[in-house]
Parts: structure tokens; C-alpha cells; sequence
């Protein structure tokens, strides 16, 4: 089940919220904790019990270490923890690529396991891990009402594709919370903000990348290769950010606030303030929980170099089990450690040079990111940089460039001008406006009369 299907709108949601605001203020964990379960339960009804399973082992093993007399057992159950949630990630993300690089470097047959990845374990795995070690740490003690920790994790606004929110951000929350009408209003707003980002923008671009890879590397020259590549950099934006809002929406009717997950990550002038807009819970939990631990910055430049190469790293991994995940962290991490040894501070003030730079950062990124062939991917960007004499001439490749052109250029430019602060701050000022309010309903039709008609409605972030 998704946010942005007729399922999820006009079933699950009536009736759970129906159930939620019908019980006592005093019950409503419990009312959140079953509808949370039976929203995962729908798109995963074996793997319910593993994320039941989760919650269970990391809620005594935080009140072990919490109460343990000594650093020494405290220590053991921590580990004990970490080893789990890793070792569950491990299985059902990792094996099989693990195996598979092990057979071929030993030259055997290469061995496979059928699984299935549970839908966004990826995200509570490491919600669950930022718990159990701030507990360690005693940045606060461990939560005994096992259903405040079990909403905690399973919160279904935030439960498969973030924001990854800390236990002390919500804590609060889970003990008390009041839900006033315009906090209801304004969470309906962002749900159909997030909702029309989803569907009217990131669904119908998507096509766009879809018609450059049906023509394939041969049938394209670098103005559609490039074209192509600005498409999905838009469609994986309002894909992930759509549901972010959405996410934020629904957080705003329960009663919730979870944190920004992004800030006009496409105004960015470099790579560095680009990881600080985008995907904000994501870099705020590898920065807390990976690069302080190691030491951070301050043991010298050799060791920042060594710590970043470890935080992008583990970041490619942590998208996908797969080696344009892991080209694609290092990727980023060559950048970063280049812009902070050498000219970060140039781009800050020379922010129209910063633009153009990430104008072509950013897409080969998600070109690196999206393709998960090495060979297509290596074709592709050689397409994307000239590398016609090595590929053969494409016939017909500027025909399909202005075709794809004449077809997509007004949508790409509402994508540009969404992609800006402009149309969210203008919402915010507006937000009372009657006009804004009957712009957004008219708006939520058109996209419930879109979801009609469209066979596809997956979101990418997903699948990790």
C-alpha cells in the first residue's frame, strides 16, 4: 500500500482515522500501533512478523542496557542489538550479493538465495539502531511502555520511506499530543502537495527516462543523453520529496512533528551543501551514529579523508546491494573530500559557477545511481560526454533529442520552478487563502482521476 494509491486514500485512511479519533486520547498508541501493522501487513504479510520480532528484541534489550549496573553489560547488550538489526539487514539486503562476489572471486558457480526485501527495512532498521544506542549513550533512559517504543517504530507515515526521526524528536509526542483543527488542515495541505509532487510531476516525467532507455545509448546523442538524465534528477526529487511531505502531512494529523527531510537540495552550489539539503534524516543519522564515533574532523586531514571515505561508502551500500551503489558514494565522497581540501569556499562565493557545477553533478549522479549495469551505465555516461567515437554514430539521435524536447519541455520547467523555495513559501503565506484551499482540492481530483489511469505508481525510495 502506498500514499499515493486509491487504497490507501479513500480505504485505509477513512477508516483508521475513524478508529484513531474515536478512541480516547489516553488509547490512540494502541489504535496507531495495529493500523501501522496492518498498513506494512497489506504489502507484507509474512514480513509483519519480522518487523514484530524487531521491536520486541530491541525493546528489552534497550531496557537491559539501561539497566545495567556496569559498562560491561551495558557494552554486551548493545552489541548484542547492533549485531541483530545488522545481521537482519544483512540477510535480507547483502547475502545474496555477498555470495555472489565471493563465487566469482573464487571462480565457482555463483549461488543464490530466493528473497524477498522487505519494504523499507533499510529505514526502521536504523531508526531502531539510533534508539538502542542513544539509550547506550544516556541521552535518555529506555522508553518501559513497549508501545510507545513499538509506535515509535512502526508509525506508518514514516515507517517505509522515512524520515528516519529519533525516539527523543517524538517522545514527547507518544506520552501526549493534541491534534487542533489547523494542524489538521495544514497536514491535509502537505498531503496534497506532496500527493500532486508524486503524481502530477514525479509520475508523468518519468516517462521521460523511460523513452531515452527504451531508445537506448545507440538510438540517443548527448543532448538526449543529458536530457534524459535532468528527467529522472526531477522524478526521483518529487518522487522522494512528494512523499516526504506527505509523510509530514499525515504526521500533522496524528499529532506528530517529524523533522525536515529536505530543503531545496536543487538550489545547492555544491556537493557538500547539497548532502546537507537532501535526504537531511539520512545524513544527520551517519554523521551522529558514523563520522563523530570515528573521530570526525578533528584527528587531523588524513583521517577526515578516511572517515568521509567510510560514510559514503556505507551510504552507497545502504541504497542498494549493488556496485553503482557503492560507485556511486564513491563518487561523492571523491567530490566532497576535493570541494573541502580545495574549493568549497571558491563555489560559496562564486554561487553561479556553484550552479552550473551541480547542474552537471547532479544528474551524472542519479545516471550512476539509476543504472545498476555496469556496462549500460559505463555507455551511457561516455553518451553523456561526447563518446560517440567510441559508440558508433546514433542514427537519428538529435531527431529523438527534439522530439523528447518538444514533448517534455513545460513539464521540465514546472519541475524547475517547483524545485525552488518559491512555490513552498508561497503556499506558507497563502495557507488561509480560500483560493489556495479550492486550488488544492481541484488539484487532489486531478491527481486521484490520474492514479486512475496510470498502470505504474511505485516510489522509488522503496526499494531500499
Amino acid at each position: 500500500m502506498v500514499f499515493s494509491g486509491l487504497e490507501f486514500i479513500f480505504r485505509f485512511l477513512p477508516i483508521f482515522f475513524l478508529a484513531y479519533f474515536a478512541t480516547p486520547a489516553k488509547y490512540r498508541n494502541y489504535v496507531l500501533v495495529v493500523g501501522s501493522l496492518v498498513f506494512y501487513a497489506v504489502g507484507e504479510p509474512v514480513y509483519v512478523f519480522l518487523m514484530i520480532a524487531s521491536i520486541l528484541i530491541n525493546y528489552f534489550l534497550a531496557l537491559k542496557i539501561s539497566d545495567s549496573p556496569g559498562k560491561r553489560g551495558a557494552v554486551f547488550f548493545l552489541t548484542l542489538a547492533v549485531g541483530i538489526d545488522l545481521g537482519v539487514l544483512f540477510f535480507f539486503k547483502y547475502l545474496n550479493f555477498f555470495m555472489e562476489n565471493v563465487c566469482r572471486l573464487v571462480g565457482a558457480e555463483a549461488l543464490e538465495i530466493d528473497l524477498v526485501l522487505p519494504l523499507g527495512i533499510s529505514f526502521y532498521t536504523f531508526q531502531i539502531m539510533s534508539y538502542i544506542i542513544d539509550v547506550y549513550r544516556k541521552k535518555y533512559s529506555a522508553c518501559r511502555n513497549v508501545i510507545e517504543v513499538a509506535a515509535y517504530i512502526s508509525m506508518f507515515p514514516q515507517l517505509i520511506a522515512g524520515p528516519i526521526v529519533n525516539f527523543d524528536e517524538v517522545r514527547p509526542q507518544l506520552k501526549s499530543r493534541r491534534v487542533r483543527f489547523v494542524d489538521i488542515e495544514w497536514g491535509m495541505m502537505l498531503f496534497v502537495i506532496g500527493l500532486v509532487y508524486k503524481v502530477m510531476l514525479a509520475n508523468r516525467i518519468a516517462s521521460l527516462w523511460n523513452d531515452v532507455m527504451v531508445a537506448g545509448v545507440m538510438g540517443i546523442d548527448a543532448a538526449a543523453a543529458w536530457l534524459g538524465a535532468w528527467g529522472y534528477t526531477m522524478q526521483i526529487y518529487f518522487d522522494f520529496f512528494g512523499y516526504s511531505l506527505m509523510a509530514m502531512g499525515l504526521g500533522y494529523m496524528l499529532g506528530f512533528r517529524f523533522p525536515e527531510n529536505f530543503s531545496n537540495p536543487y538550489c545547492a552550489v555544491s556537493v557538500t551543501e547539497f548532502w546537507r539539503r537532501w535526504h537531511i534524516t539520512l545524513g544527520r543519522w551517519f554523521r551522529e551514529y558514523v563520522y563523530i564515533p570515528l573521530g570526525g574532523s578533528k584527528k587531523g586531514r588524513a583521517r577526515m579523508v578516511f572517515n568521509t571515505f567510510i560514510v559514503w561508502l556505507l551510504t552507497g551500500l545502504w541504497h542498494g546491494a549493488a556496485w553503482n551503489f557503492i560507485i556511486w558514494g564513491i563518487f561523492f565522497f571523491v567530490l566532497i573530500v576535493l570541494e573541502k581540501l580545495f574549493y568549497l569556499d571558491f563555489l560559496k562565493k562564486h554561487r553561479i559557477i556553484g550552479h552550473i557545477y551541480m547542474l552537471l553533478i547532479i544528474p551524472v549522479s542519479w545516471v550512476i545511481f539509476n543504472i545498476t549495469d555496469l556496462g549500460e551505465l559505463k555507455l551511457y555516461l561516455l553518451r553523456m560526454f561526447g563518446g560517440a567515437a567510441s559508440l558508433g554514430a546514433s542514427l537519428g539521435g538529435a531527431d529523438k533529442f527534439l522530439s523528447l524536447l518538444g514533448s517534455y519541455w513545460w513539464l521540465f520547467l514546472i519541475c524547475v520552478v517547483c524545485a525552488t523555495p518559491l512555490p513552498m513559501k508561497l503556499i506558507r503565506k497563502y495557507r488561509s487563502n480560500v483560493l489556495l484551499k479550492i486550488l488544492l482540492v481541484v488539484l487532489f481530483w486531478l491527481c486521484v482521476y490520474q492514479l486512475t489511469i496510470q498502470k505504474s505508481n511505485p516510489f522509488l525510495y522503496f526499494r531500499f
